[in-house]
């Protein structure tokens, strides 16, 4: 068994580390259960799982305030826990059901909040990337302070629009955070074997857009370095990129039989660099957390996920009329 890093000393409060904890436990046992309804049938068409990525989008939305904006690809479940968006509305959608934050009509790759200023996940690889870049445009329009964080993976950083996008929001100054998910393989494909640069963020130095990479398995690390981004955003001097290094523990979707990796590379990953256990561990030997009480925030994770099938399972499907709603903006 490979040796895992030993966990260094933090200054983070033992509260905020308990929140990482549960909101990352959140999402991994969340998917861990959508997983478990793709097999049964519940739900269908593709099914993304963010399982491994968990400290990204928790550690962000930490560096995050209040009318912040975020929009990201279809792996987006994680994204829409660590916002706020209610689990059991989450599972619901993605079972088609009329209980769904899309009222069942949008499904693993399409929901929304407009309270929560998710904007979405997208199918097509890397139409989210200048729809980002329109929603840092209206906030430095409307000289609000906002930042939006649009998050795209190492596959879709090869797109052209991205390379569009970066050139409009350095000459613009868009107060915009692009963050590469760095998952190493895109859809099937190791990086080394796509990608011609082995750091994808010195992209934007064509552009002026400075950036740097971050532990991605490192719930600190990734909030300290959102931060840093968000500070320059919000200082008014243009677009950050973030390259977070991470790893997905599954396939690129649940039909994906990820044969382009060893099973022994992902055990390694998680016995090494887990997100998850990291924190764990901080907590325990800080003296913030028993494994007592770290037993309980699983109970109730694991209790708010199978509340949240159930939610799912006895929600109906959408009427047929409602097929012709939320077609229009209101006027």
């Amino acid at each position: 068994m490979a040796a895992k890093k030993p966990a260094k000393k933090s200054n983070t409060s033992g509260d905020e580390l308990k929140a990482y904890y549960r909101d990352m436990l959140l999402i991994r046992r969340f998917e861990e259960k959508a997983g478990q309804l793709y097999g049964m049938g519940l739900i269908g068409g593709f099914c993304h799982l963010y399982i491994g990525q968990e400290a990204v989008v928790v550690g962000l939305e930490a560096s995050a305030e209040e009318g912040d904006k975020r929009i990201t690809s279809y792996r987006d479940h994680g994204h829409m826990l660590a916002c706020g968006m209610e689990p059991g509305g989450v599972m619901a959608e993605l079972t088609g059901r009329e209980g769904g934050l899309s009222k069942g009509k949008g499904g693993s790759m399409h929901m929304f909040s407009k309270e929560k200023h998710f904007y979405g996940g997208h199918g097509i690889v890397a139409a989210q990337v200048p729809l980002g870049a329109g929603l840092a445009f209206a906030d430095k329009y409307q000289d609000n302070g906002r930042v939006t964080f649009t998050y795209f993976g190492d596959g879709a950083a090869n797109q052209g629009q991205v390379y569009e996008t970066f050139n409009m929001a350095a000459l613009w100054d868009l107060p915009v955070v692009f963050v590469i998910e760095n998952n190493k393989y895109a859809m099937g494909t190791a990086q080394q074997r796509s990608t011609s640069s082995p750091d994808i963020h010195t992209r934007g130095e064509a552009f002026g857009i400075p950036g740097e990479t971050v532990d991605g398995m490192d719930v600190l690390a990734v909030k300290a370095a959102g931060e840093k981004a968000v500070a320059h955003c919000r200082a008014g001097k243009g677009p950050y990129i973030l390259e977070v290094m991470t790893y997905r523990y599954r396939g690129h979707s649940m039909s994906d039989p990820a044969k382009y990796r060893t099973r022994e590379e992902v055990q390694r990953v998680r016995e090494k660099s887990d997100a998850i256990e990291h924190v764990r561990e901080l907590l325990t030997t800080g003296g913030h957390a028993t494994e007592d009480d770290l037993k309980a925030i699983d109970k109730e994770i694991k209790g708010i996920v199978n509340d949240a099938a159930e939610f799912a399972r006895q929600s109906p499907e959408p009427a047929l009329d409602e097929l012709w709603t939320d077609i229009y903006a209101e006027a």
